[in-house]
C-alpha cells in the first residue's frame, strides 16, 4: 500500500496493492495495524454505501460535536472527492484537498475530523463507501455551501443536482463559528 500526503496535514490519500487478473482484482481494503502504521489510528465505528447519478453533489457535511473522520473509496464509477479544513485556528483552514477516486484507480481517501467532505458524481452513477469514525449524529450534522466563493473549489461540475440540504447551505464565513471544530496541534 501506497500512502501520500496532501498539502493539508492528516489528510491522506492510500493506494493499495490491488492483485488482479483475467478472472478480476482482490485488495485489502481495511486492515487496522497496516492503517495505523500509514498514521490513520483511529476505529471506524460505522460503515456507509451511497449510490447517486451522475451530476449530483453531496456535501459539503461535517458533525460537530461528535465529529467524524472518513476513509472514502468508490466501488462503481467515478467522483471528484473533497476534503475542506474547517478546524478553527488551523494554519490551513479553509483550505481544500481534491482527489479522483474511480472504480479503476482503486484510491482511498483519508479525510480527518475537523474537515468538511463532500464528492460530485462524475460517470453516469457511481457507488461509494465510506468508514466513519464516529456515529452519524443528527443533531451535530451540518453543511457548508459547495460552491463557496472563499473556499475556491474547482469543481469539475456547474450545475449539480443538490439535497434541499445542500442547497440551503450558507458559506463558510456565514456560519456560526462556535459550531465549528478546534484545531488542535
Amino acid at each position: 500500500m501506497k500512502v501520500s500526503s496532501t498539502k493539508l496535514p492528516g489528510v491522506l490519500i492510500i493506494e493499495p496493492q490491488v492483485f488482479g487478473d483475467e478472472r478480476g482484482y482482490f485488495m485489502e481494503s481495511w486492515s487496522q495495524q497496516r492503517y495505523k502504521d500509514a498514521g490513520i489510528e483511529h476505529d471506524f465505528v460505522q460503515s456507509n454505501v451511497s449510490k447517486s447519478a451522475q451530476g449530483v453533489l453531496r456535501g459539503l457535511h461535517f458533525q460537530n460535536p461528535n465529529p467524524q473522520g472518513k476513509l472514502v473509496s468508490v466501488l462503481a464509477g467515478e467522483v471528484y472527492d473533497v476534503a475542506v479544513d474547517i478546524r478553527k485556528g488551523s494554519p490551513t483552514f479553509g483550505q481544500y484537498e481534491a482527489v479522483v477516486l474511480n472504480a479503476e484507480n482503486h484510491l482511498q481517501f483519508y479525510v480527518p475530523e475537523g474537515f468538511a467532505h463532500g464528492f460530485c458524481v462524475l460517470s453516469e452513477s457511481a457507488t461509494f463507501c465510506y468508514m466513519c469514525t464516529n456515529y452519524y449524529d443528527p443533531q451535530a450534522d451540518a453543511s457548508i455551501a459547495w460552491n463557496d466563493p472563499a473556499l475556491n473549489i474547482d469543481w469539475p461540475i456547474t450545475s449539480p443536482k443538490l439535497s434541499e440540504k445542500d442547497d440551503k447551505a450558507l458559506n463558510l464565513g456565514a456560519i456560526n463559528i462556535d459550531i465549528l471544530p478546534v484545531y488542535r496541534p
